[in-house]
Formats: C-alpha cells, structure tokens, sequence
C-alpha cells in the first residue's frame, strides 16, 4: 500500500514537471484603461517616476518602504531603487525610451523575491476625447518561472494589480483635466 502511494505521488510530481517544461518559455501580460484626457496631460504622470509612484499598485503593500531615485527627474535615463517587505520585494526600474506623449519603454529588475528582469511598456493611444492607455509586461520565463504557473495564474495577479494601478492613474489624470478646465 505504501508503495503504491509513493509511486503515485512520483507520478503526479513528474507530470507536473512535464507539464511545467512545455510551458512558454516567455510571457505578456496587459491591461487597458480609456482615461478621459488628453494624451500630453496623461504622459508626465508615467514618465516622471515620482509621479508614477503616485498610482504605483506594487508599491502600496509596503508603506515604509525605501525609494532612491537616481538619473533625471523624468524621461530616459530616470530610474529608481527600492527595498521593501516581503511582499514588494527589491529591485530597480529605468526608463530606457520616451516618446512623447505616446510610449514609454522601462526595464525592471527584480532582486528579490525572485530574480526577473523585464520589459516595461505604456502606449497611449488618442481615442476620441481620451486616451487609450496600455500597460504591458513582458519577458523570459525560465523553468522555475514555468512551474510557478501551474499553481499560480500570473495573468489574473499581475493583470489586477495593473487594473488598479490604471484606475489609479485614470483618476489622477482625470481630476487634473477637471480642476484645469474649472475657472
């Protein structure tokens, strides 16, 4: 009975890793928001890092958490370092393009908890009398990234925080549009 157990356990845990092995070997993650200004007043809030932090969802599980800002204060070449709880980990990111008011290209390098190093990229888009703002991350996923996703939607956990981040920055963008047209 014993062995019997043993060997199905052996079982499961293989097929888990065959599983996890064909997996893609990188992955994308995006969320959208229609935001209700203009692209140029939606655009400093992105590429300006202080102003970012102000919508940042990754930074809110950890109020005594430490930002060093280093580089320009926005634009390419602006970049921080933080250091956090457990929960937000450390790292850096760096704004490597800015195309104003449209795109801007950031690479962010998570120490811990676990070592990743990915692409960071916001498109604005005019739509109408808005803007169309996307959010999207991406990058490599080894092996260790591949089996985490069997158990763990990264999709659904990443694309909620970029949900509430965009929220964030659709009612900060929206309330400047608001208190600016106001005489």
């Amino acid at each position: 009975m014993l062995n019997a157990v043993a060997i199905a356990a052996t079982v499961v845990v293989a097929c888990v890793l065959i599983y996890a092995a064909t997996r893609p070997d990188s992955f994308s993650i995006s969320r959208s928001v229609s935001i209700a200004a203009a692209p140029d007043k939606i655009f400093p809030l992105i590429n300006d890092l202080h102003g970012f932090n102000r919508w940042n969802p990754f930074l809110e599980p950890d109020p005594a958490i430490k930002i060093a800002y280093r580089g320009p204060d926005s634009g390419k070449g602006a970049a921080h370092d933080w250091d956090g709880n457990s929960q937000v980990g450390k790292g850096s990111v760096e704004i490597t393009e800015s195309s104003p008011p449209s795109k801007i290209l950031m690479k962010l390098d998570m120490l811990k908890p676990m070592k990743a190093h990915n692409r960071v990229e916001f498109k604005l888009e005019p739509v109408g009398n808005g803007t169309q703002v996307t959010w999207t991350m991406s990058g490599e996923q080894p092996f260790l990234a591949k089996l985490m996703s069997v158990v763990i939607d990264c999709d659904k956990m990443v694309g909620g925080s970029f949900e509430k981040g965009l929220a964030g920055l659709k009612a900060i963008a929206e309330k400047q549009v608001l208190t600016s047209a106001t005489p």
